[in-house]
């Protein structure tokens, strides 16, 4: 298991393939006979947005503290985060402290730093400490991660681990390019245990992904306890795919997840799927149903069979009371509501429930999340669209989502045949699905959000996510295959400035992850794209 613990602007600082390149020389690279060199600062993911390299690298001993803000629980948290990172591997005490001495590993909140946001940092390392600096305590958080990635990978092992611990000096100054860097996992069709989301949670930390979107019900089973409906989880949460047990997230668990998440700084956003994708509720409740007859439980694989009642006041009562729970749970901002393949009911019948859907998630004080089926009913003020189209979707649906988007409609971009972890890299993947084409590792990460969707402005784009539907994916290892080595990658064009973009120098920077895959237990996928180090 994981431990639960946890090219840069070339006008200014030259492009990042010359600091991977002269990264040893510049960091004072010795012989392979002598003491091993910090890691080039140009082997980061996400690639930050500046990088200035050079100077004394700073060495993590015995005698290394880590220094917080004085009365700042937020520092104090991430310290301690880090810390637990730290101490396995490297076998030291590292106290977290408030002292004021400048030496050591520093993790200052500074507001003056506005520059900098609300997720952005600056990490500068010199023989004598490592500063890390940022505004809110989520920058500190992703300025943790960059200092992880500047280790050597053997850091992250559970057990003691032979040094140097080196820092590569110079400064990373780095903020991201969107506010939505997301990634969905999908617990409706196969279900995943808190342990399981936890882990993976874990390891969408380390590469400052700040969205985690639970697909929480579909046709073949329903994941969360809702007092006011309680057959939802008993009876619709009791099967999955194939036929297998299922299960659910009582509150306390969801609660759970919620606060891990928050934790790493990822915001949970709960997807209630509607009006289709609904089997596993109108299994557990007749009268949702229009004739009054509950269907049997469903453990396949079609889409867009089933349907919520659009013409029953029934409905909305039983959506105003799930929206009004997890929303109480939850206390992002954001409500997913599905509104994709709704092949079984009319456009009237669908503009009609999200005119009167919507309005019931801001009632909670949440904004609505769609797919992108969404803008071809009337998005609420403020809504996002999730579009999750192919390069081979007509002209007339793109043109629909772009028109949303001209007149206010948030967009997150999640094209399936560039960011769905579910696609077969290729013919021989033993998981995964093909309906979106086969996505190698090149093809998930050469794409540019800014300008995918013809007519779409810019101004509209919040992000990326990396979905994972779970049709024929059934636990942690088989995650992480899906997910490794792409979902760095989308990482990537969610967080780096677009200048930074280049497959070439991508692909050298995502191999040396492997090690720390490695070190962490993770089962990942070895593309030949790729060029991995050996084994």
């Amino acid at each position: 298991m994981v431990r639960k613990h946890p090219r840069s602007r070339a006008p200014l600082f030259g492009s990042l393939l010359l600091v991977v390149a002269a990264g040893a020389a510049a960091l004072g690279a010795a012989p392979a006979t002598a003491a091993p060199a910090a890691t080039p600062l140009g082997q980061i993911v996400p690639a930050p947005a500046k990088v200035v390299a050079g100077g004394s690298a700073y060495e993590i001993t015995a005698r290394t503290r880590i220094r917080v803000d004085d009365g700042s629980r937020d520092a104090r948290r991430v310290g301690d985060y880090l810390a637990g990172v730290l101490r396995p591997s490297t076998g030291y005490r590292l106290p977290v402290t408030d002292d004021a001495a400048r030496d050591g590993i520093r993790l200052e909140l500074d507001t003056k730093e506005k520059g900098l946001g609300g997720e952005g940092y600056r990490l500068t390392s010199t023989g004598r400490s490592v500063t890390i600096v940022a505004a809110a305590p989520a920058g500190l958080f992703h300025g943790v991660q960059t200092l992880r990635q500047q280790l050597p990978a053997k850091v992250e092992a559970d057990s003691r681990q032979s040094g140097p611990w080196l820092v590569a000096g110079g400064t990373v100054e780095d903020t991201p390019r969107y506010g939505w860097r997301g990634a969905h996992l999908d617990v409706a069709r196969h279900f995943f245990t808190v342990d399981q989301v936890k882990r993976y949670i874990d390891e969408l930390a380390l590469y400052k992904v700040n969205k985690l979107h639970l697909h929480l019900t579909d046709d073949q089973g329903w994941r969360l306890a809702v007092d006011s409906w309680p057959k939802l989880a008993t009876y619709g949460g009791s099967t999955q795919v194939g036929g297998g047990a299922g299960g659910y997230y009582t509150k306390a668990q969801y609660k759970d997840i919620v606060r891990y998440a928050s934790s790493r700084y990822l915001e949970v956003v709960p997807e209630i799927d509607m009006p289709s994708h609904t089997n596993a509720a109108l299994a557990s409740y007749a009268e949702l149903n229009c004739d009054g007859v509950a269907p049997p439980l469903y453990t396949g694989t079609d889409v867009g069979f089933s349907t919520l009642c659009v013409d029953k006041d029934i409905t909305y009562k039983f959506i105003d009371d799930v929206v009004r729970e997890v929303a109480a749970l939850t206390p992002g901002k954001y409500l997913h509501i599905g509104g994709d393949e709704a092949h079984s009911t009319s456009q009237e019948d669908y503009n009609t429930f999200m005119d009167k859907v919507q309005p019931i998630v801001a009632k909670y004080g949440k904004t609505v999340v769609g797919w992108h089926q969404l803008t071809g009913a009337a998005p609420a003020k403020g809504a996002v669209a999730q579009y999750w189209g192919l390069d081979g979707t007509s002209a007339a649906e793109k043109a629909q989502v772009a028109a949303a988007a001209k007149n206010g409609t948030g967009l997150v971009l999640s094209p399936a045949d560039r960011t769905y972890l579910d696609m077969k890299y290729n013919k021989d993947t033993p998981l995964g699905l093909s309906w979106a084409g086969y996505v190698e590792v090149r093809r998930s990460y050469d794409w540019d959000p800014g300008n995918y969707l013809p007519g779409a402005p810019s101004s509209a784009i919040r992000g990326v996510e990396a979905p994972l539907w779970s049709e024929n994916i059934r636990t942690s290892s088989d995650i992480e295959y899906m997910a490794f080595p792409r979902l760095p990658g989308v990482a990537e064009l969610g967080w780096s400035p677009a200048s930074t973009h280049d497959w070439d120098m991508y692909k050298v920077r995502l191999a040396a992850q492997a090690e720390r895959w490695d070190a962490l237990g993770m089962n990942y996928y070895r593309s030949p794209q790729v060029p991995w180090p050996a084994t």
